[in-house]
């Protein structure tokens, strides 16, 4: 019998200081293998980084990697639900690369995208859409009508925007893996050094609604 109360005060004991710490905001970023740490170290993808910036600003948040490498704007359609939980205060959106890269028509990604905001939008979540821009070699046409999307609905649905997501790390070698297209982990820590504040106010709205 001592011996089952040391073993349940064992177990109060490391369980308190969970609950203590549990964090104040949920937020999830749901993407594809820009965001979700693609030939990266489980510490060196952006929401593990993100988290750890946030936390050394002394936010109460939880960051949770919804990334999924070679998802495009329907497969983040597709997987919303169980992707964002009911305890989800924000997201950030990362998704479209795969539509441009694939040629996707741009109609099919605003379609994907505004679903996407507006289903968040109705179930209270607090929204920041991280913008991409198509690869020029698509022409001028599809870049012309890929590239306002972002803006478009960040407008209309009332959201955050962060314009570019590979804005400072794009084409720069240094800090992309062999392939030219994925941030290494400096690459990662340029775009989270770019994007904080637009999360931090993210953040503040999610705190406040």
């Amino acid at each position: 019998m001592n011996r089952l109360i040391t073993l349940l005060g064992v177990v109060v004991f490391f369980l308190l200081p969970v609950a203590a710490q549990s964090a104040d905001l949920k937020l999830v970023v749901l993407g594809d293998s820009l965001s979700a740490g693609y030939q990266l170290a489980p510490e060196e993808g952006f929401p593990e980084q993100l988290q750890r910036e946030l936390d050394a600003r002394g936010h109460s948040v939880e960051v949770v990697n919804a990334g999924v490498s070679g998802d495009t704007t329907s497969g983040g359609l597709s997987r919303l639900d169980w992707s964002v939980g009911p305890d989800t205060d924000a997201v950030i959106v990362e998704l479209g690369a795969n539509d441009a890269l694939r040629g996707i028509s741009p109609e099919i990604t605003r379609k994907n995208l505004e679903e996407i905001t507006r289903r968040l939008k109705d179930r209270g979540i607090e929204v920041l859409l991280a913008g991409m821009l198509a690869p020029r070699n698509l022409g001028p046409e599809y870049a012309d009508a890929f590239d306002p999307i972002y803006a478009d609905i960040a407008i209309t649905q009332h959201t955050l925007l962060y314009p570019f997501f590979l804005d400072g790390v794009a084409l720069d070698p240094d800090l992309n893996l062999s392939d030219g297209m994925h941030p290494n982990a400096d690459g990662v820590a340029v775009i989270v050094e770019n994007i904080l504040l637009k999360v931090e106010e993210l953040l503040a709205k999610a705190q406040s609604s």
